[in-house]
């Protein structure tokens, strides 16, 4: 009688310790499918500042947007293929001059070429983005609040009436 109670106790020990090690590898695996999130401009903000880095967080894409990748800290970690084409245009807004279309920035790659750069949008190390609108097949993608996700425009007109919306806030 004791060697079957104590063989039951050792079964619930048992399944104590499976339940445990399941539950860890459920969370693990739902953090792994949290950071494999497929990149996209509503949400391009967001996922990069998920990403682990020290200096730099940074989507790059050359040539004619058809070669595009995720660089952390100058390092190129993930490719990134289909999310833009030539299309793309970026914007930065002025109170005063409103959407001025922004020059794409210079890259040069690791051998010391400059390359042509179609699109890039970079977070630094405190998670601040570019300050930037995106335009993008009839939509308009706002990258510049500080504190919340990634604000969609149907129109430039709509992100244009919320900036001034939110210049004469400010001023009352």
């Amino acid at each position: 009688m004791k060697r079957t109670a104590f063989t039951l106790i050792e079964l619930m020990i048992v399944i104590v310790i499976m339940g445990v090690v399941y539950t860890l590898a459920i969370n693990n695996f739902s953090r792994l499918s949290d950071t494999s999130k497929t990149v996209r401009l509503d949400n391009l903000k967001e996922y990069l500042a998920s990403l682990k880095y020290a200096k730099s967080a940074r989507l790059l894409c050359l040539d004619d947007c058809s070669h595009c990748a995720i660089y952390l800290d100058g390092n190129k970690t993930k490719k990134v293929d289909g999310l833009l084409d030539d299309s793309v245009k970026t914007y930065r807004y002025s109170n005063s001059y409103g959407f001025i279309q922004k020059e794409p920035e210079t890259f040069f790659n690791s051998d010391g070429v400059e390359e042509s750069v179609c699109f890039s949008y970079t977070l630094d190390n405190n998670k601040i983005g570019d300050q930037v609108l995106i335009a993008y097949k009839n939509k308009f993608y706002d990258m510049t609040p500080y504190l919340q996700n990634t604000q969609v425009y149907n129109t430039l007109q709509d992100a244009k009436d919320a900036k001034e919306n939110l210049a004469n806030a400010v001023i009352r």
